[in-house]
């Protein structure tokens, strides 16, 4: 199948427990790397930033120089440092993806050492839903009631092609985007499964909306608001990492880059030919409305929101925990210029900045300057608290990614299973990765 020119990349569902290999092969002219964001799997699969997907006629790796970072030299690692352990191939790569996790929403994307921004803006991203046989049964929406929802901003030239204000607009040597930037990029077309502010017809019935949140580093706040006024429930069924333990009510939900939700949106209330818009709160003018629904017409509808959605969610316990860590996540110095770092320190793919063994419970403070979207690969985890504070509404369930707020810090629960290797976190503001806010933990 040629995909060339789709967005978002094609939607992948396989079911829980059941290993699927996927083979990528790169015709682009710079380099890729995929990684599946939520997945639990093995390192050698994980996407490791400079794991690299080299195209026919790139240069082979070389250790150091300018070209570990910009990619002239062919590794694209951090500047002027050198991966002693990445594994590049040339023109394929099978991934191999044991899926033995709850039932999600995942999705993969570029993970490119520098250049993960503007790979995922120029969409190398797709969705990849894993099902199972119990969360069938719950008798919630499905079939063309089930609807995937990857939203994110972006800007376009006059002639219709993507506007990323890159330093290098080829993706080769130079990373980094300018100045004004530097926090993140922010757009002001909105785009939901590649179409800019779509209107989507529907029955007057229940709807599950997957809802992933692909903006670069956009924050948005979801209402559904009808024509009246009158906000309709978003009822959370599940978070990053899978369904709740029980439906959570919202009337609006924060959602961050990377965040997943699924949530529950009924519209038999709603006239024939009357309009459900979903809106952001946080935005203004073009940014402020994100899609709409129609109602075209009366349908029955068997389906249903249990009280009990799953019990097989993790019963860690603070208790449980081995250690306890703290990371800050602020702005920092990066080779001379601006960067953002994790604990003082820009990333650096040949250090190992956390060692943990397989199988134990920790406990991470994670404290941030402004808006960081904090994300750990292998591990989904729970949320403690905020600022010693309760969870919020949203905060139910496994997650993955984690929104913190200018200034507050968040502590979690996890535990360090699945597989050995070596494994990031990060900040999934994808500018601020691409500046260095990135950091290696080994699982031994």
């Amino acid at each position: 199948m040629d995909l060339r020119g789709h967005f978002p990349g094609p939607t992948i569902e396989s079911r829980r427990g059941r290993p699927v290999s996927v083979r990528h092969r790169n015709e682009l002219p710079v380099p890729t790397v995929v990684h599946l964001h939520g997945g639990r799997t093995p390192a050698a699969s994980d996407g490791y930033p400079t794991d690299l997907v080299l195209p026919d006629g790139w240069p082979d790796a070389v250790q150091g120089g300018h070209g570990m970072h910009g990619m002239s030299g062919g590794m694209g690692g951090a500047r002027g440092m050198h991966d002693p352990r990445a594994v590049p191939s040339r023109l394929t790569r099978d991934y191999t993806f044991p899926l033995d996790q709850r039932p999600t929403l995942l999705w993969y994307h570029d993970h490119r050492m520098d250049f993960t921004a503007p790979a995922i803006w120029r969409g190398l991203a797709g969705l990849h839903i894993v099902p199972d046989d119990a969360e069938e049964a719950l008798g919630l929406p499905s079939g063309p009631r089930e609807l995937p929802l990857m939203i994110g901003d972006r800007a376009f030239h006059a002639d219709g092609t993507l506007a990323y204000p890159s330093l290098d607009p080829a993706l080769r040597t130079e990373p980094g985007v300018e100045e004004p930037y530097l926090a993140g990029v922010l757009r002001d077309v909105i785009l939901v499964n590649g179409a800019p502010w779509p209107v989507h017809e529907v029955d007057a019935a229940r709807y599950r909306l997957r809802v992933l949140n692909a903006s670069n580093a956009r924050h948005y706040e979801l209402e559904a608001v009808a024509e009246d006024g009158r906000r309709l429930d978003l009822i959370q069924v599940g978070a990053d990492q899978g369904l709740l333990a029980g439906p959570v009510r919202h009337r609006s939900l924060p959602i961050a880059p990377a965040e997943r939700y699924d949530v529950v949106v009924d519209f038999s209330g709603i006239p024939v030919g009357g309009l459900v818009k979903v809106v952001n709160r946080l935005g203004s003018g073009r940014t402020r409305d994100v899609m709409a629904f129609r109602v075209a017409r009366k349908a029955p509808d068997d389906s249903r929101v249990p009280r009990v959605l799953s019990t097989d969610l993790p019963t860690w316990s603070r208790s449980d925990a081995a250690r306890v860590r703290d990371f800050s996540f602020r702005a920092g110095r990066m080779n001379g210029g601006h960067g953002w770092v994790i604990g003082g320190r820009p990333f650096d793919p040949a250090r190992t900045d956390v060692t943990v063994r397989l199988g134990d419970v920790e406990v991470w403070w994670l404290v941030a300057d402004i808006h960081h979207p904090v994300h750990l690969h292998l591990v989904g985890f729970k949320v403690l608290s905020r600022s010693g504070r309760a969870p919020l509404p949203h905060d139910a369930g496994l997650k993955d990614t984690v929104s913190l707020r200018p200034g507050e810090s968040v502590e979690i629960l996890t535990r360090f299973d699945g597989y050995r290797g070596r494994y990031l976190f990060h900040c999934h503001n994808a500018e601020h990765e691409d500046m260095g806010m990135m950091a290696n933990f080994e699982v031994l």
